[in-house]
């Protein structure tokens, strides 16, 4: 796995036994061993847009941003964000979100939001099942995403 995460230039948030992360780009691939399966799990409940593979090209180039919480120096939750800009407005969406403790990470939100603000957006969104919704209690419910498969149909 090379040097750890806490060896690198990314910067993290500590409490109790407990590090919150933002992976610098450059430090990606000492972590990336342990978030790959927790993406895998995660884009299984997803509709197909996107493999775990996808993510790391635009982790590279920076579109997207990689969260990681660590506990002992091991990943135990991971996170990948997006800064979306609207024609009125600017927000971090969370694309996937998956691991396990999320006692010991889920107060470090406000972390996230420090950093959604520092790029000038107003809000955070996310696409989520349904037992995510209810964990996240300070979160507003403000739509619901609906699909239709038309691969079938396709020739």
């Amino acid at each position: 796995m090379g040097k750890l995460v806490t060896e690198t230039k990314s910067k993290g948030v500590v409490m109790g036994d407990c590090k919150v992360v933002l992976v610098a780009q450059d430090d990606i691939e000492y972590v990336w061993d342990e978030v790959a399966p927790l993406m895998d799990v995660a884009l299984k409940h997803s509709e197909g847009e996107l493999l775990t593979e996808d993510l790391v090209e635009h982790l590279d180039n920076d579109d997207l941003r990689l969260w990681v919480a660590m506990k002992n120096d091991k990943v135990i939750a991971a996170m990948i964000t997006e800064i979306i800009t609207y024609p009125r407005k600017k927000i971090l969406r969370v694309i996937t979100l998956a691991g396990k403790d999320m006692n010991l990470w889920y107060d470090f939100l406000p972390s996230v939001e420090g950093y959604a603000l520092s790029q000038q957006c107003s809000a955070l969104e996310a696409w989520t099942r349904k037992g995510m919704t209810r964990k996240l209690k300070d979160w507003q419910h403000s739509y619901d995403i609906i699909t239709k498969d038309l691969k079938p149909r396709m020739q």
